[in-house]
């Protein structure tokens, strides 16, 4: 076995952290390049998230693993990075996505090492608790290529599970002209693997309800209620599109999608995967993107965010249900509420007790006859800058429009919606905003992830308003949100 190159963190400083835009209570590293959550288990009762690190510049390049730790999934520990490519080695160009498991007590990551064009699957194990050492496979790459009776356009990314004492491997690709696919692999010791088939494939050319992209990134397979969930980053074939994800059944090893929906909508959350926890539960992460140039980024010192921690689970209707993990609560504080509140057609009611940059708002609706409603955050006092998330009660959409978030032109402000059906004309929403990052859950059914950058210190605002009809407001609760790095 030959010892991972030992590399910490260049610092501990927070780079921009007078920068109006870095997050208070979602995570990121101290400084430089993230971007997508890799290798997150729960061990040892912490929670380790591991994620695409450059820890030499807020851009993507030369690829490591850097690692953090928690107790309650929204506080963590910066750790030394866990993964740092090899000179000459397989990985000499890059280590990129993967997954951690137990194998047998032994703490395991399966990743992508890239060596110039070549991307192939290499192994690591930890022998410490703390899982900071790690030491790779000294017959690095476990799979020498992929499969060669197709067209495949990428190999990389990698979900693995345990089938009563077989490993299975799910590795993300496209097939040309036809669609993503993950193709899955058998072994019996994680190092011998023989490929079976495609574990299922994607349709490009269908757009309806989602668009499944040309290729597969970040696979992640696994049970979920009765049922099965295949998890995916469409990818376009230059830069990431959006996650999407498939239930259906998994029967003799190959799963037949039922169900296709969006996971996000907001075209910033991206590269997402899951752990289970100690109680079953299936968490989820995933990169939330920048929307402002990259030398802003750079400029800054940081790039990339992490979203907060989602529960999925099977909803009645079986599709699948999102909602925030309930360990975000213990970050409120002084709590607004607002009740019974009726809002007339062309109307737009400041909420003069709430107000920030770092807020949780949870809103309930009754549409009434509203065309459009909702409400309207970071505003300005003259209107130079405000965020709308909204439902438009015709299309049945729920609605992030950023165009008017900020007077930087460059950061670019977009239209996003996602489908969402009403229970009984209500709209629940929960909303996490924290600087340059919006997170809206809506009935548990639909997510819009966004970035958004007002430039004005004044634009902390927040209104209720409709259009074509009245809406009542039926109960709104507003808290500050407390930051989880003093």
């Amino acid at each position: 076995m030959s010892d991972n190159p030992r590399v910490t963190q260049p610092h501990l400083q927070v780079l921009g952290k007078d920068d109006p835009h870095r997050p208070r209570y979602h995570f990121l590293p101290p400084a430089y390049w993230m971007n997508d959550p890799n290798g997150l288990i729960q061990w040892r009762g912490r929670y380790h998230m591991f994620y695409q690190h450059n820890p030499t510049g807020a851009f993507w390049a030369s690829m490591h693993w850097g690692h953090a730790v928690s107790d309650d999934l929204v506080h963590w520990e910066h750790l030394p990075i866990a993964l740092a490519p090899t000179p000459g080695g397989p990985d000499e160009d890059g280590c990129f996505s993967g997954c951690a498991f137990d194998h047998n007590g032994v703490p395991t990551i399966m990743y992508t090492g890239v060596r110039g064009q070549t991307q192939l699957p290499c192994l690591a194990t930890s022998g410490d608790d703390d899982l900071i050492t790690w030491t790779k496979y000294p017959g690095n790459p476990v799979i020498a290529g992929p499969p060669n009776n197709e067209d495949f356009i990428i190999f990389r990314d990698h979900s693995v599970w345990n089938e009563v004492g077989t490993w299975y491997q799910a590795i993300g690709s496209g097939i040309r002209d036809q669609g993503g696919t993950a193709l899955l692999y058998r072994s019996d010791d994680l190092v011998n693997w023989t490929y079976l088939h495609p574990l299922a494939v994607g349709d490009q050319s269908a757009t309806d309800p989602v668009w499944t992209g040309a290729a597969w990134e970040c696979p992640d397979f696994f049970a979920l209620g009765d049922r099965h969930a295949l998890i995916v980053s469409a990818w376009d074939g230059h830069e990431p599109h959006t996650p999407v994800y498939f239930i259906g059944e998994y029967t003799d090893h190959r799963f037949i999608p039922q169900v296709l929906g969006e996971l996000d909508a907001g075209g910033h959350f991206y590269a997402p995967q899951k752990l289970i926890d100690a109680q079953g539960r299936r968490i989820m992460f995933g990169w939330l993107r920048e929307a402002r140039s990259g030398d802003e980024q750079i400029e800054a010192g940081w790039s990339g965010v992490m979203s907060l921690p989602r529960i999925l689970r099977l909803s009645p209707e079986g599709d699948l249900a999102v909602t925030p993990a309930a360990e975000v609560d213990a970050l409120r504080q002084d709590a607004t509420h607002i009740a019974g509140v009726d809002v007339h057609p062309d109307d737009r009611q400041l909420l003069t007790d709430v107000k920030g940059e770092g807020l949780e708002i949870e809103a309930s609706f009754m549409a009434n006859d509203a065309a459009l409603f909702g409400l309207r955050v970071r505003c300005s006092p003259d209107d130079d800058e405000y965020t709308v998330i909204a439902y438009d009660a015709e299309t049945q959409r729920l609605i992030i429009d950023a165009t008017h978030s900020t007077l930087n032109p460059k950061a670019r402000g977009e239209i996003r919606s996602a489908q969402l059906a009403l229970d009984e004309d209500e709209l629940r929403l929960r909303i996490y905003l924290d600087r340059s990052v919006l997170e809206v859950f809506a009935n548990e059914r639909s997510c819009i992830s966004d970035r958004i950058y007002p430039e004005r210190v004044d634009s902390e605002g927040i209104e209720v308003f409709a259009e074509g009809g009245s809406v009542r407001l039926q109960h709104l609760t507003a808290w500050q949100m407390s930051e989880i790095t003093p």
